[in-house]
C-alpha cells in the first residue's frame, strides 16, 4: 500500500503500541471518512529468538523452550515438537501416552476458545460475557493443573510420551467439569444467537470470502468460518484423531459471527472428544525411553492448534545432542494477511474486533532472517557472525557514522 493517498482519504497508523492491541503489531489503515479502504500489516516488533535458542540446547531442553512460544497453545507446541523428534527416531509412543497427549490438546482447545470468546465479548463492549467465559476457563485451567501441576506451560509432553498419568479420580473430576461447561456454553450460544446488539456487531462484519481465504492460505477457525472444512485432525490425522469420532465445524457466512460460532461449536466437539478419550483410555505405560542421540535427517509434523495449523520442521546432523535447525510456522502468520482483506469496507469502529477475530498471537509469529539483497540468499546468523559483521562494518564506516551522529 502506497503512502501517496488521495486528498479525500487519510492514513491512520494503528500500533505497534495501541489500546486496542494486546501485543505490538502495526496496521497502516487507509480510510475514507469512517470506512476502511485498505490496510497493510507490519510485523516484527517482538522477535524473541526462540528458533535460534533451540539450536543451542539439547533436544530435551528444547521441548520445554518451545512451550514458551505461546502460553495458550503451549501443549500444542511441545507436543508437535516431540512428534517431530519421534518422527526422526521412527518411534511410536505407548497408546496410553497418545491418548493422554490428545486429551491435553483438546483441553487446551477449551482453554483457548473460552479465552478468545471472552476477549471477543470485551472488544464489542460485552464485558459480562468476558467475565463469564473467563470464569469457566478457570475450570479448564484447574484440570490442567491437576494433570500436570501447572496452569500454564504444563510440561506434559516429552520425547517418547507424556510425563504424567491420569487416575480414575482425575477422570471423574474431568467428566464432571465437562458436563458443567457444556451446559454453560449452550446457554452462551443461545444468548449470542438471539441478542440483537451482539449480532449487529458481528453479522456481515469482517467478510473473508471462501476464495480469498483459500488464496491467502488462511487456517483454523478463520478458514472454517469461510466455509472450508479443513482440519489437520481429519486431513492428516496424528495422535489418536483417526480413532476419535468428531465433526469438522464450518460456517459459510464468512463473517465475524461465523468465527464466533465455529469456535463455540468446536468447544462442544472437544468436550465430546474428551469424554470419548477418558471412556476408552487403554491400560499400559505412558512413556517409552527415547535415545539421547537423534539420527541424521529431517522431519516435519503438523498439529491443528486452537488457532489453526501449526507446523514444526527439525533437522538433525546425527552428531550432536541438539537440533541443527528448528523451524516453526504458527497459525497467526498464516492468518495475518487475511486481516487486511477483512478490514476493507468495514467501519473504523470495527477494527479492534476484526483484528481479534483471527485470535492473533503476535509473539508466536515474529521471526528474523537475514536476506542478502544482491543474491537473494537467506540465512540465520549466529551471535558470532553478527559480532564479526558489526566489527567489519564499523571499521569500514566509522568515520561516516561519527560525523552523522555528531550532526544530530
Amino acid at each position: 500500500m502506497s503512502n501517496d493517498i488521495p486528498e479525500d482519504e487519510i492514513l491512520i497508523p494503528l500500533g505497534p503500541q495501541h489500546p486496542a492491541l494486546k501485543e505490538p503489531i502495526n496496521f497502516m489503515i487507509r480510510a475514507e471518512g469512517e470506512i476502511v479502504v485498505d490496510a497493510q500489516p507490519r510485523i516484527g516488533y517482538v522477535h524473541r529468538g526462540i528458533e535460534r535458542l533451540a539450536m543451542e540446547r539439547t533436544y530435551l531442553k528444547t521441548a520445554y523452550l518451545v512451550e514458551r512460544v505461546c502460553g495458550i497453545c503451549s501443549a500444542a507446541h511441545q507436543g508437535t515438537y516431540c512428534m517431530t523428534v519421534e518422527e526422526l527416531l521412527d518411534m511410536e509412543i505407548p497408546p496410553r501416552g497418545e491418548y493422554i497427549r490428545t486429551l491435553v490438546w483438546e483441553l487446551e482447545r477449551l482453554h483457548s476458545h473460552s479465552l478468545w470468546l471472552g476477549v471477543a465479548g470485551h472488544e464489542i463492549g460485552f464485558d459480562t460475557l468476558f467475565m463469564y467465559t473467563w470464569r469457566d476457563r478457570e475450570l479448564v485451567m484447574d484440570i490442567l493443573e491437576m494433570l500436570s501441576g501447572n496452569r500454564v506451560n504444563y510440561g506434559m509432553n516429552k520425547i517418547g510420551g507424556v510425563r504424567y498419568d491420569v487416575t480414575d479420580e482425575m477422570k471423574n473430576k474431568i467428566l464432571k467439569a465437562m458436563d458443567l461447561l457444556e451446559k454453560r456454553f449452550k446457554d452462551y450460544k443461545k444468548k449470542l444467537s438471539e441478542e440483537p446488539t451482539v449480532l449487529g456487531r458481528l453479522v456481515n462484519v469482517g467478510i473473508l470470502k471462501k476464495s480469498t481465504a483459500i488464496k491467502l492460505s488462511a487456517v483454523g477457525p478463520t478458514l472454517r468460518a469461510s466455509g472450508v472444512k479443513a482440519d489437520i485432525r481429519k486431513d492428516d490425522p496424528y495422535g489418536i484423531y483417526d480413532e476419535i469420532p468428531f465433526e469438522v465445524i464450518s460456517y459459510d457466512s464468512c463473517d465475524l459471527a461465523a468465527r464466533v460460532f465455529v469456535r463455540i461449536d468446536e468447544f462442544f466437539e472437544s468436550i465430546k472428544m474428551i469424554r470419548w478419550i477418558l471412556n476408552n483410555l487403554p491400560d499400559g505405560p505412558v512413556y517409552k525411553r527415547a535415545p539421547i542421540r537423534i539420527p541424521q535427517g529431517e522431519a516435519i509434523c503438523r498439529n491443528e492448534a486452537p488457532r489453526g495449523e501449526l507446523m514444526y520442521y527439525i533437522k538433525s546432523d546425527g552428531k550432536s545432542n541438539h537440533p541443527e535447525r528448528v523451524k516453526i510456522r504458527t497459525p497467526t502468520l498464516a492468518n495475518i494477511l487475511s486481516i487486511g482483506e477483512m478490514l476493507k469496507g468495514s467501519y473504523l469502529a470495527d477494527v479492534p474486533i476484526i483484528v481479534a477475530g483471527i485470535d492473533p498471537c503476535i509473539s508466536c509469529m515474529d521471526r528474523v532472517m537475514v536476506v542478502h539483497e544482491d543474491t537473494g540468499k537467506a540465512e540465520i546468523w549466529t551471535d558470532e557472525k553478527f559480532r564479526d559483521y558489526s566489527r567489519k562494518w564499523y571499521k569500514k564506516n566509522l568515520k561516516w557514522v561519527v560525523e552523522e551522529r555528531w550532526k544530530k
